[in-house]
This record gives C-alpha cells, sequence and structure tokens, in this order.
C-alpha cells in the first residue's frame, strides 16, 4: 500500500497494564511491554499505541500515575526510537487516561519527552464527558488539549464515534455518524491542519462501510473553506 513507518500505529497487547498495583504483575506487564517495543524497532516502525494502565482500585490515581510514566522510563532506557504512544481512555473501571490532566502528568514524568506521544480516540474522549458534538465545542476542547497537553505530543487519532452518551464512561465504538457524537467533530478534524500528518485510524464496528467512511472523511478534507 506505500505507507510510511511514520503512517503506521501499532497497539500494543490490552492485557498489559504498565500501572498495576502489584509489583509481580506490574514486571510482567514491563517485561511484555518492552517485548513489544522491541518488536516495533526490529520492524522499523516508529510508534507503540497502548492504554495506559489501572489502579484496579488498589493504590491512588497519583500513585498509578507513577507506576505508568516509571514503566515508561524503564522501557525507554532499553530501547532506541520507538515513541510510546498514550491513548485516551473512557474512563471505564479503573482505567487511567481518561483526562487531559492524566495524559499531562504521565508526560510530565516521563524523562525523554521526544519518547512520549498521545494518541487521542473520540469514542474514548466523547465518553469520558468532552463535548465534541458541534464545531464550536470542538474548538474548546481541542483549545483545552493544547493547553494542557500540547499538540506537540498528538502522534495519531482513532476515529470512532459512540454508542455511549457524554460522560457515560463507556468504550463502545459506532459507525461514524450512527452513534451518539455524530459528524461534526470528524468534519473538524479532517479540515483543521494541525491533525495533518499523524495516523488517522477507524476503529469503527462494521467493516462492510469502511470505505464510504473514509470516502466520507476525504470529502470532509476537501471541502476547505
Amino acid at each position: 500500500m506505500g505507507f510510511t513507518p511514520e503512517q503506521i500505529l501499532p497497539h500494543d497487547s490490552y492485557l498489559i497494564n504498565l500501572g498495576h498495583p502489584e509489583e509481580e504483575a506490574l514486571q510482567k506487564s514491563r517485561d511484555a511491554f518492552l517485548d513489544e517495543m522491541q518488536r516495533c524497532e526490529q520492524l522499523g516502525l516508529v510508534y507503540l499505541n497502548f492504554h495506559p494502565g489501572s489502579h484496579l482500585r488498589k493504590i491512588s490515581e497519583d500513585e498509578c500515575i507513577s507506576r505508568i510514566a516509571d514503566s515508561l522510563n524503564w522501557a525507554i532506557a532499553q530501547t532506541d526510537s520507538v515513541i510510546a504512544v498514550i491513548e485516551n481512555t473512557a474512563g471505564q473501571g479503573s482505567n487511567l487516561g481518561f483526562s487531559f490532566e492524566q495524559l499531562a502528568a504521565i508526560i510530565d514524568q516521563v524523562e525523554d519527552k521526544s519518547r512520549v506521544g498521545v494518541c487521542i480516540d473520540t469514542c474514548h474522549m466523547f465518553a469520558a464527558g468532552y463535548d465534541i458534538r458541534t464545531q464550536e465545542s470542538c474548538a474548546e476542547v481541542f483549545q483545552s488539549f493544547e493547553e494542557i497537553v500540547g499538540f506537540k505530543y498528538l502522534k495519531g487519532m482513532h476515529l470512532n464515534d459512540s454508542k455511549g452518551g457524554l460522560s457515560s464512561n463507556l468504550d463502545r465504538h459506532h459507525s461514524l455518524g450512527q452513534g451518539e457524537i455524530g459528524l461534526e467533530v470528524f468534519r473538524f478534524i479532517m479540515r483543521d491542519d494541525r491533525f495533518r500528518g499523524i495516523p488517522l485510524v477507524l476503529e469503527t464496528i462494521d467493516e462492510t462501510i469502511w470505505a464510504e467512511e473514509i470516502q466520507m472523511l476525504r470529502f470532509f478534507n476537501a471541502e476547505q473553506t
């Protein structure tokens, strides 16, 4: 297909929890994450997307965030180039990384900031309480992202509508325009230069209309004003 490494956003195992409250399980997760990082390097890839971690209601959010950052520092020190890309979560269960502040707190504790980035999932963002249903609200939300995290850390996006409502904390993807978010956020993203040059990945649920969704996104990109 002619894709470059910068256009590819692989995802690590969903079983990895870099903020695990128990030492033995934490080390197993760290070992697995390092293995994924090293595999990406062997393949010549640039990014590794991952869910930050969960406190499992056994440690505080702050302690879990520190464990996640320590896990990243540990893995980064043993690899050369792959950027660890933190995916925002819907806040389901005890998962962290659902707020811009939590993403920024993890990044703040990573020693080599050239090796860390963020992937924004639109379904997760909406389910976590960020209203992105209108052009105006999108402008406000992404301005907040710039102020708290910074677009320099944005390394990719997952474009999904949401089956759950605003602030539902439900990680339930839907096809574009068929869920609770609607289409305006995708029009906003495709027409804003700040989102160019990064992987934009569909994780929608109906593979029979993927081609139509991609064509629609391209149409949004073409209707620049």
